[in-house]
């Protein structure tokens, strides 16, 4: 956006002040990602269920499904500070230590759980014909009578695993495929 990195920091703080909830959240996980490798315990924050197991730490879903991040280990960060690390692919598309912290793995869960969610609303519309999917779109051909309206309350409902979550369904109709 052509901001030097001075002008920058000041923005990144008060969006963290602005947000301590989200904020207090990346630290939460980050202390249960670490407790779980070092204590070898489960520990759990907001219904996000942390464990080391066989070499594993896993990260249960609300939906129940697993995220999991090969040998982990508890290492130093470039500021001293500890940080996770485990292997994967990493930026050279070759497998290598990764090094991840609470921000990191939060926005993994949230990626996860909104991919699970899409799911669920792709269930829920088992009775259309999905064509596609792009992120947080479904694609549907459908006859031209057919109302935005029923498709988007269908994406509106909240699965069990996650009740009160507040969902809204969107759409538009068109006869090709656009982004929004």
């Amino acid at each position: 956006m052509g901001l030097t990195e001075e002008e920058l920091q000041p923005l990144v703080d008060s969006w963290r002040n602005s947000n301590p909830m989200i904020t207090a959240f990346w630290w939460n996980v980050d202390n249960a990602v670490k407790t779980a490798i070092k204590q070898r315990i489960p520990t759990e924050v907001n219904g996000i269920h942390f464990c080391y197991k066989s070499g594993m730490l896993l990260i249960k879903l609300p939906s129940g499904r697993m995220l999991s991040y090969v040998k982990p280990k508890i290492g130093e960060n470039k500021f001293g500070g500890e940080s996770v690390t485990y292997e994967g692919i990493g930026s050279t598309k070759k497998w290598e230590r990764i090094e991840s912290y609470g921000p990191k793995f939060v926005e993994n869960i949230v990626q996860a759980v909104s991919r699970d969610l899409l799911c669920y609303a792709m269930h829920n519309l088992s009775d259309q014909q999905i064509c596609g999917h792009v992120h947080d779109e479904l694609i549907i051909e459908c006859p031209e009578n057919t109302k935005v309206n029923s498709i988007s309350s269908a994406m509106d409902k909240s699965p069990d695993w996650m009740p009160d979550i507040l969902i809204r369904g969107d759409g538009y109709e068109t006869n090709f495929y656009k982004k929004d």
